[in-house]
């Protein structure tokens, strides 16, 4: 679910506030984090069915969700926002000891010995009725982004979420009282090689096009 198209839905409307998850690890990786299972599991388990990178640090990092919260900011500038992506504060999921420096193979080896701090943060949510998600955050009104861990109670559409779908809650001033949602799949390796694809159909067709 590309957040440009997105953000077609709420052309002319004046944003106010957007909130997502917009990575498909991120989102599989805390559907997941559930009952006993620890974080590195499910990170393995998410290494294996091919939605992590080739090294799972650069997932964890946050980087990949701050660069595409970066496509809200480049729009909502429209709308007065003043906010660049070095302005945002990024909560890495990455242990301090394994920041930089190891291979993929070392980092899955030694990321079980820091499940404790995740599994705490996951326990106080649960008893709190709450769920763990990986969010981006714009606020056009206060002028300030976030990337980070947020909880959400278990009626809230963040915390219904499945598999590595992404969501977005859009605040506009149409949209002030009830956030317009939109939920979906990420692109993925198939819809990325279709866009090329037509992209290079495209290009072929301007090439050869009489001139």
């Amino acid at each position: 679910m590309d957040l440009l198209i997105s953000l077609k839905l709420i052309k002319g409307d004046k944003i106010l506030r957007i909130e997502g998850i917009c990575s498909e690890t991120l989102s599989y990786l805390f559907n997941n984090f559930v009952g006993d299972r620890s974080f590195s599991e499910v990170v393995a388990e998410a290494k294996k069915a091919g939605f992590t990178e080739p090294d799972p640090n650069d997932d964890l990092s946050g980087t990949d969700v701050a660069r595409k919260i970066n496509r809200v900011i480049i729009l909502a500038r429209e709308s007065g926002l003043k906010l660049d992506l070095s302005d945002l504060p990024i909560r890495s999921l990455v242990p301090e000891p394994l920041k930089g420096g190891t291979s993929a193979e070392e980092f899955m080896e030694k990321l079980p010995q820091y499940d404790g701090d995740l599994a705490k943060e996951r326990l106080e949510a649960e008893n709190s009725g709450e769920v763990l998600r990986y969010v981006g955050v714009v606020d056009t009104v206060n002028q300030k982004g976030t990337v980070e861990l947020r909880r959400y109670k278990k009626d809230h559409p963040f915390a219904q979420m499945a598999g590595s779908d992404n969501i977005i809650a859009f605040t506009t001033t149409r949209y002030k009282d009830h956030p317009l949602i939109v939920r979906g799949p990420g692109a993925g390796a198939q819809v990325t090689a279709g866009g090329i694809f037509s992209d290079m159909l495209r290009l072929a067709s301007y090439l050869v096009a009489p001139s």
